[in-house]
């Protein structure tokens, strides 16, 4: 009997012990999964990033600090195979239904970008090498002077041999944008001619000259360098930009001339080259992260511009403005009251009071956020060489570990094209909470692997932008109203996007076309249209990310409150839509939801 007894003592203590254990080693196979998961990950994007010298440097690293990228077709190929065999690698190493929510959500992702770097392969030829925008002519010598930072010996003459590689990269840009002309794909006119005025202003490379010697001076005062080193290091500079910047910026602009004639001086959008439809409906897939056709998008811009107006009339009523809405454009846009000088003095005025909106925000944004960026923000003007009147302005992240500041450029050459009215909302749209938030929070992640920290998602970026102009307001902006209606017409003109960009690349709308309803329906100026129309033509799709973005969020947000009620909080909504970086919107909807129902669990 005593010997059943102590049987079955044994039986249960060794059926309690089997149950703890089991209970103790659940969560540990589950972080175990999800700390391989991430080191995985983690490993993937470092090789990922090894392919890109100017990625690196973009991260404040010093590795390949004397490279620049490989722009070849054959270098997209290779990293496409690698894109491929790592997915290979990561179905057959992880098991996605025993990931948690987190986790999966990272493997989605990993997968959502090799699938859209695959297609967008098929339509590399549409994609324009070299326009007024984005072309890599303004970008390399742009980001050398901003990004290549010189803190020693070593440094400049990574500097050095930057140039000599920048002189290989242009001439691979060339060959690219020669083999699209042989395919009879050629940007529009305006494209060439402004490409061409900021191929001279550069061709000598005295922007790139003078920060070279600027920065030699600055290591030689530092006492990093001798007199004697800094005489060599500027003689160096000045040989490999005349041997090797100088002669492939001269082949750009002889081919640019060679062409210009051939380009169409009065062209509709993409839809007009071969493929072209199939490819603006890819563009529109990548800067949505949805599948809304063209027709969709339209009628929303639609709906928006007439909801915008109705908002914009009762400002207008309430500062006892007398004349219908075009007259109000007129006035706003044309009133000496709302422009700073077109002078230097105009020009600091434009950034001061800039600043001054930025600092006054930053005060309020404990109130609505509870994760805030720690990288700093810099306002500035755009460099002389790739500046043009009416341009919009935009932000350069600053690296993760705050080493450079995040900054917002300001195209200010014609200070007749840059209202006070949209001053403020822009400041918002551009710094916080705008982009410089979402973009260090991302950065500044430490919840996830490293590759969404770096993620981009036009949609998102530029939704969340949107959405923060418009939260501004509830957080006691734009206490002008005529600020207010500045906060209206930058709303309405990415609304008018919806409707142009789709105009010009689906329904065969002209430039004139996009530019005579951007004037019946906004107070911008016609610089600034005309900029921003031909933005759209040499962009196709991109204009569209803004409100298309902006809609989602206000949408996921009403969802929130209508779910929680009273337990909504306004700082847990906004962590959760940055807190794990940029997102498709489908991934960002499913994180939003599984926030409401732990809310609704809580």
């Amino acid at each position: 009997m005593q010997k059943l007894i102590s049987s079955s003592i044994t039986l249960s203590f060794l059926i309690v012990f089997l149950l703890f254990s089991s209970c103790k080693d659940a969560p540990k196979q589950e972080v175990d999964q999800t700390e391989a998961l991430n080191q995985w990950f983690d490993v993937k994007y470092e090789e990922l990033l090894q392919m890109s010298p100017l990625g690196l440097t973009d991260q404040g690293r010093k590795d390949q600090y004397d490279k620049i990228d490989d722009f070849s077709k054959e270098a997209e190929v290779k990293k496409l195979a690698w894109y491929s065999e790592s997915i290979d690698e990561l179905k057959e190493k992880f098991n996605y239904k025993k990931l948690n929510a987190s986790d999966q959500t990272s493997y989605d992702l990993w997968v959502y970008q090799y699938e859209m770097l695959k297609e967008s392969m098929a339509y590399d030829d549409l994609d324009y090498v070299f326009d007024q925008m984005r072309g890599l002519h303004t970008g390399l010598p742009g980001y050398l002077i901003n990004f290549h930072k010189v803190d020693s010996l070593a440094d400049m003459n990574a500097y050095i041999s930057r140039i000599q590689e920048t002189g290989r990269a242009m001439n691979q840009l060339v060959e690219r944008a020669k083999e699209q002309a042989n395919l009879g794909i050629l940007p529009p006119k305006f494209a060439f001619e402004t490409v061409i005025i900021q191929t001279k202003k550069l061709v000598e490379g005295t922007p790139l000259l003078k920060d070279m010697h600027g920065k030699i001076e600055a290591l030689k005062a530092a006492d990093k360098i001798t007199s004697e080193e800094a005489d060599v290091l500027k003689e160096e500079s000045e040989k490999s930009l005349k041997n090797y910047f100088k002669p492939a910026y001269e082949d750009l602009l002889a081919w640019l001339e060679s062409k210009i004639d051939s380009a169409e001086a009065t062209p509709t959008g993409v839809s007009r080259h071969p493929n072209g439809s199939n490819f603006y409906k890819h563009q529109l897939k990548v800067f949505t992260t949805t599948s809304l056709t063209a027709d969709e998008i339209h009628e929303k811009g639609l709906k928006e511009v007439a909801r915008i107006k109705e908002e914009m009339l009762a400002i207008k009523e309430k500062v006892g403005f007398e004349g219908d809405l075009n007259a109000f454009f007129t006035f706003v846009n044309t009133d000496k009251q709302f422009f700073f000088p077109n002078t230097d003095e105009g020009r600091q005025g434009y950034l001061a009071e800039s600043i001054k909106y930025l600092d006054n925000i930053a005060k309020k944004l404990p109130d609505y956020f509870g994760i805030l960026p720690k990288a700093k923000l810099e306002v500035k003007r755009v460099e002389a060489f790739r500046e043009q009147d009416g341009a919009p302005q935009h932000y350069a992240a600053g690296t993760p570990d705050g080493s450079r500041a995040g900054r917002y450029y300001v195209h200010l050459s014609d200070m007749n094209a840059m209202p006070k009215s949209t001053l403020e909302g822009v400041a918002y749209h551009e710094g916080n909470p705008g982009h410089h938030m979402q973009i260090s929070i991302a950065q500044e992640l430490k919840s996830v692997p490293k590759f969404r920290t770096q993620a981009g998602f036009s949609v998102y970026s530029e939704g969340w932008a949107l959405y923060t102009e418009a939260l501004a307001k509830e957080m006691g902006g734009y206490q002008n109203p005529y600020y207010d209606f500045g906060r209206l017409v930058n709303e309405i003109w990415r609304a008018i996007r919806l409707v142009v960009d789709t105009g010009l690349h689906a329904k065969g709308w002209t430039e004139a076309d996009a530019i005579k309803y951007f004037m019946e329906n906004s107070s911008i100026s016609q610089g600034a249209i005309k900029a921003e129309v031909q933005r759209y033509m040499v962009m196709p799709g991109q204009a569209t990310s803004y409100k298309i973005g902006m809609l989602k969020i206000q949408e996921l947000r009403k969802k929130a409150e209508a779910a929680l009620g009273d337990q909504f909080d306004i700082k847990g909504f906004h962590d959760t839509v940055l807190g794990g970086g940029a997102l498709p919107l489908d991934l960002l909807e499913r994180r939003v939801t599984t926030w409401i129902n732990a809310q609704k669990g809580s």
